[in-house]
């Protein structure tokens, strides 16, 4: 064991949905790198995080422990407690930024304690007078990492994801050579985030009529929606209830390999569907691409306050609908 790195390093997070996991990995890669021979134990504060679940495979000799549930950041209550009794590290990095939190985590014992919290008032390590937090959220991981290694870490432009041989074959069954397929992914973990449904289905169906195949990506959550999508424009497809790879994201971006454009609201399918490389038109409104942009070259955003606020609905269609013509033939 190198003696001048940690041998035991905390990650604590709010929790991780598809998305966040997806944009968090090159922190995840990073951590490794830095802290090659440490127990690296990933920890959700709040709620569940999909490193334990559907992203497992992802970070499969990266990170060592995921804890879910723990406990910590719910509530000022928790500084009258000791958090994980029992436990101590080398490294402890918090990602929040909520000081109360920071303060209930930085009584777990430890050596080393990084923060951003208050103006990293809270941490063993400081950045340079005049560094200003980015708003990215897969940046500002990045550089707690380098303020906890001494390391340089440049943001990637991807994440270098292959689908397995497998399932690129079976996206290729559901969806044969000969065809020009356009996705659309009107899902979302959030109803504030989901652009209307309706919208989605129009699109579908000027696409249609100009020989394209409308390809949905639903979600396990959204099988209900097949119906009156199926009802409108009888030629689409749903790969991923066709095909059944437990929703596997490497699956999904075999499939959106296989699109020649896609819309998507922001959403974990939508990060899946720009890892793929190809073009994507990406809607936001409540979220900020700023913080949740999605990892692509091939990006086109739409933002609800340009038009006048943070509603979904204030995005038009129109303005959807162009984007996407050019997105095809780009």
């Amino acid at each position: 064991m190198n003696t001048s790195k940690p041998e035991s390093v905390l990650v604590y997070v709010g929790l991780d949905r598809v998305g966040d996991g997806l944009l968090k990995l090159p922190f995840v890669r990073g951590l490794r790198k830095a802290f090659p021979d440490a127990h690296i134990t990933w920890l959700a504060g709040k709620e569940t995080s999909v490193y334990a679940s559907v992203l497992a495979p992802l970070v499969e000799g990266f990170l060592d422990e995921v804890i879910e549930y723990a406990g910590i950041g719910l509530h000022p209550s928790e500084l009258l407690r000791k958090p994980l009794t029992g436990r101590r590290f080398d490294l402890v990095i918090d990602s929040q930024k909520i000081f109360w939190a920071s303060l209930s985590l930085w009584r777990i014992p430890h050596k080393t304690f990084i923060s951003p919290a208050a103006r990293f008032l809270l941490s063993s390590k400081k950045p340079p007078k005049g560094y200003k937090f980015p708003k990215s959220m897969q940046r500002q991981l990045l550089d707690l990492l380098e303020l906890a290694s001494g390391e340089t870490f440049p943001t990637p432009s991807g994440l270098d994801l292959h689908p397995s041989p497998r399932y690129r074959v079976d996206a290729l069954k559901l969806l044969p050579v000969g065809a020009e397929y356009v996705g659309f992914a009107p899902g979302s973990g959030g109803k504030p985030k989901c652009w209307d449904l309706e919208n989605f289905i129009r699109l579908a169906q000027a696409q249609a009529d100009q020989g394209r195949i409308p390809v949905f990506f639903l979600g396990p959550q959204e099988p209900e929606w097949m119906a009156p999508v199926r009802a409108r424009v009888a030629s689409s497809l749903f790969p991923l209830q066709q095909k059944n790879n437990g929703f596997d994201p490497l699956f999904t971006i075999a499939l959106a390999e296989r699109m020649s454009a896609s819309v998507s609201n922001d959403s974990g399918v939508g990060h899946m569907i720009a890892l793929a490389g190809k073009p994507l038109v990406s809607l936001f409104g409540p979220t900020v691409p700023e913080k949740f942009m999605p990892m692509s070259e091939r990006l086109t955003i739409i933002e609800a306050k340009d038009f006048g606020g943070r509603e979904m609905a204030r995005i038009p269609y129109a303005t959807v609908a162009e984007a996407l013509g050019e997105a095809v033939v780009s």
